[in-house]
């Protein structure tokens, strides 16, 4: 590899720097701060920038290549500097550290003031024509109760201005006939029925759901008293919706009045946090940021922390978050010196906050799939499975590997690659066992993966089988796994290895290393997409064992023909292809595929007389 001056010198100068805490400073060509970070010992952390690191992501390789020169700062302590590493963050917003805006403004529910009113999210109050309520600091909650209350009442919730699109003669859109919109648009309600429920949305929003509920049930029984049933019928469902959302709603609950949960989604590409705000033990705010793809997920939680919570007074005494963290008491007195009071950080492995983390992660796993244009299975599936498997990062590239033949015989291996998350056939292999005849799936993967490796170590482009992969799936158990190991050892070749193991019906149970069995079936996502990738290396080994097979098995029918050897039976088989196509084949025809003539007569009277 050729080194730069450059990198030689920011290397050397590294390379002189003090074992002591502190914060570091990376400048650009033109000086312009484009990095800032702490370290326990700066010397170890700066000089790892500028080493030959194959692991290092896009961005740190990009932002060491925009480095030309960095300055640092010694402190006290590694609590000192994380401190300053904060403020300085906030004064110069680096390009490459995780920024985030704190643009949080007030939000309105607006109500305007016409015949046929409406209800929706506003961020002023600006229209005369309109009563407000708020303001409110969240506008996931604005938008969360605008939704909701257009369910409940069945308003409608398209651009449509009443009364002038109203037609009888226009059909009602989905929304109607699923029960979300009573469609005035084509008078399937009147205007003091329409007028009568926005009425009531508007009291559930001023007034809350358990005096809401009070008075439907008031105007419900009048209403049944005066025997207007369908009125009662249909407050009654308006009810029924209203306590219905108040169960839903217990999902996302606490019994910590005030807490955040924090939740990682990361793909090789980029990562998602995603936010849950609890005031009251209730979900009051979430708040959802795309960043960069991370290098270490525990770095870049302890990094989110810093960030978020650097632009907020407002500290919850409990913050719940989903996997390790890097210092984590540093952080802890930190929060606790900012907000006056102590604060924890905890991982939770089991009950109300562990499923609260899940919810959270789910969330952040949907919008990094919709940032990305994935489904949201393939995202989610992946982020599971480096999680259960202990990887670095979400596996771009995963490779598996299946053995097939029948008592020893066609002796074959598949192997097939999924990129993120779904089947890469371009780059999918087969492979004939060569080393040896005979049964032996430990030697034969052992032989199949030596072969791809060494092909990986002649390629001179990243393609095919100059892709290094980030997971290899084995469809098999510890004898596998021990035959593969041995051989990616003595080649230097440092990806991770595990077995996918099924149960007596053959469907994937759990995923094995080292001996130790990882149940995966509670972890739905991941499951879904190792289950899928065993089927799949499965299907292509044995349809590779079958093709052979069946064409051994033609070889043998046609040597049964005086004159027809293997190596004749193969080269009919390669010209014609299949053994129906040699039946129809003339005398002329079976000459030109290069059959003296006598055993070209030969073939055709077997097949034709």
């Amino acid at each position: 590899m050729i080194v730069d001056e450059r990198i030689k010198n920011l290397r050397k100068k590294a390379g002189n720097l003090p074992l002591l805490p502190g914060v570091y400073v990376m400048r650009s060509k033109s000086g312009e701060i484009i990095y800032i970070g702490k370290a326990k010992k700066l010397k170890n952390r700066v000089s790892q920038y500028f080493r030959e690191n194959k692991q290092h992501t896009d961005k740190v390789k990009k932002m060491v290549s925009a480095v030309y020169d960095f300055e640092y700062i010694i402190c006290d302590s590694e609590f000192e500097a994380l401190v300053l590493e904060c403020s300085l963050i906030k004064q110069n917003m680096p390009k490459y550290n995780i920024l985030l805006k704190d643009d949080k403004g007030y939000h309105y529910i607006k109500i305007t003031k016409t015949d046929w009113p409406t209800i929706s999210a506003s961020f002023d109050q600006n229209d005369k024509n309109a009563e407000y309520i708020g303001p409110y600091i969240s506008g996931f909650v604005v938008n969360e109760t605008i939704d909701e209350v257009r369910k409940i009442f069945r308003l409608p919730s398209c651009s449509k201005s009443f009364p002038e699109c109203i037609s009888r003669k226009s059909r009602p859109c989905l929304n109607y006939h699923i029960k979300l919109c009573s469609a005035p648009c084509s008078a399937k309600i009147t205007k003091e029925e329409y007028n009568e429920a926005v009425a009531q949305a508007v009291e559930l929003l001023r007034g809350g759901a358990s005096k809401s509920i009070k008075d439907l049930k008031e105007q419900m029984n009048l209403a049944a008293e005066n025997l207007e049933f369908e009125k009662a019928g249909r407050l009654r469902d308006r009810i029924t919706a209203i306590e219905k959302i108040g169960d839903r709603q217990k999902v996302y609950s606490s019994t910590y009045k005030r807490q955040d949960v924090i939740a990682l989604a990361s793909a090789d590409t980029a990562a998602c946090f995603e936010v849950f705000v609890f005031f009251d033990g209730k979900l009051s705010d979430r708040e959802e940021f795309l960043i960069d793809a991370v290098d270490s997920q525990e770095a870049a939680r302890s990094e989110f922390i810093r960030r978020y919570y650097t632009l907020r007074d407002n500290i919850p005494p409990r913050i719940s978050i989903d996997g390790d963290i890097e210092d984590r008491e540093l952080l802890e007195k930190w929060l606790s010196d900012k907000s006056g009071k102590q604060v924890n950080i905890h991982v939770p492995e089991r009950g109300e906050q562990e499923h609260l983390v899940t919810l959270c992660r789910k969330n952040a796993s949907e919008r990094l799939a919709q940032a990305l244009g994935r489904k949201i299975g393939q995202t989610a599936g992946l982020d599971e499975l480096a999680r259960l498997l202990n990887l670095p990062k979400p596996p771009k590239f995963i490779e598996s590997y299946d053995i097939s033949n029948t008592a020893g015989s066609e002796n074959v291996a598949g192997m097939v690659v999924f990129k993120d998350g779904k089947p890469y056939k371009s780059s999918y292999r087969r492979f004939k066992i060569k080393s040896f005849e005979g049964q032996d799936d430990f030697r034969s993967m052992a032989e199949v993966v030596e072969r791809r490796f060494l092909e990986y170590k002649k390629a001179e482009t990243a393609d095919g089988f100059g892709t290094l992969p980030d997971l290899i799936l084995l469809d098999g158990g510890k004898g596998q796994l021990s035959a593969v190991n041995e051989v990616l050892k003595r080649l230097e070749i440092d990806v991770a290895v595990f077995g996918m193991v099924k149960d007596s019906k053959h469907k994937t149970r759990a995923i094995t290393a080292g001996g130790k069995e990882i149940a995966i079936k509670a972890n739905r996502s991941a499951y879904i997409l190792v289950s899928e990738i065993q089927e799949e290396v499965h299907r292509f080994a044995i349809g590779y064992h079958r093709k052979l097979r069946s064409k051994n098995q033609n070889v043998l029918k046609l040597m049964e023909i005086e004159g027809v050897g293997e190596k004749r039976a193969k080269a009919l088989i390669k010209t014609f292809k299949t053994v129906s196509a040699i039946e129809k084949a003339d005398i002329e025809a079976l000459k030109n595929a290069g059959l003296p003539e006598n055993i070209a007569i030969n073939v055709y009277e077997y097949f034709n007389i």
